[in-house]
């Protein structure tokens, strides 16, 4: 049986030590695994404080999701391949189409703000979006290091600015239902799990 093939045992959704067994298979670099685990960290802040005012969120899925959502980004630098839809490709063929569902949509949303109020693929989505490498920001400086390094056309960059107003939107329609705004999120994160350094992502890979 290969490595990465699922088992009849596993459930839908990975655990997160099933995801680090997997992120580790993947020969995912240590910094790409430490920016997984700071979107993780954000996704499940914010997934937290929405079920809090009544929003049903799968924090499981989120966890999973979030976890992987680079799962193929280090192959990618090789390869080309379009990480956001090859990580959806693999973890559907694992048996976790749910999860690979969201992992495909980390980078741009199937469809903005479908449905009365947000769900997990929103989350993942904004989380990676708030964290550049492995430290929390602001949409605005993420925008500006994510023009800068893949804005090369004026085509790749009104895709850019398309999905950063998008984006902005997005971030309006989660913290409507959160009683602090976006700029204060990460204060209020301090108490909330502890920041992974680049050690602990390495002593937690198999």
């Amino acid at each position: 049986m290969n490595a990465l093939t699922r088992t009849d045992r596993d459930p839908a959704v990975p655990s997160e030590e099933k995801c680090l067994r997997l992120m580790g298979e993947m020969g995912m670099m240590a910094h790409i695994v430490n920016h997984s685990r700071q979107v993780c960290r954000v996704a499940l802040f914010l997934a937290g404080e929405l079920r809090e005012k009544s929003v049903p969120l799968n924090t499981d899925l989120v966890r999973a999701a979030a976890l992987l959502h680079d799962i193929t980004k280090t192959r990618s630098f090789r390869t080309g391949e379009n990480h956001a839809r090859t990580g959806a490709e693999l973890l559907t063929s694992l048996g976790y189409p749910e999860v690979g569902g969201i992992v495909g949509q980390h980078v741009r949303l199937e469809s903005y703000f479908d449905g009365s109020l947000p769900g997990e693929a929103e989350i993942v989505n904004y989380a990676d979006k708030r964290v550049l490498h492995e430290r929390i920001t602001s949409l605005g400086e993420r925008m500006d290091y994510i023009l800068t390094r893949y804005g090369k056309t004026p085509e790749d960059t009104l895709r850019i600015r398309d999905i950063w107003a998008k984006t902005m939107a997005l971030e309006k329609r989660l913290f409507r239902h959160l009683p602090f705004p976006p700029d204060q999120m990460t204060a209020r994160m301090n108490d909330f799990l502890p920041s992974l350094t680049p050690r602990d992502a390495a002593e937690a890979l198999p």
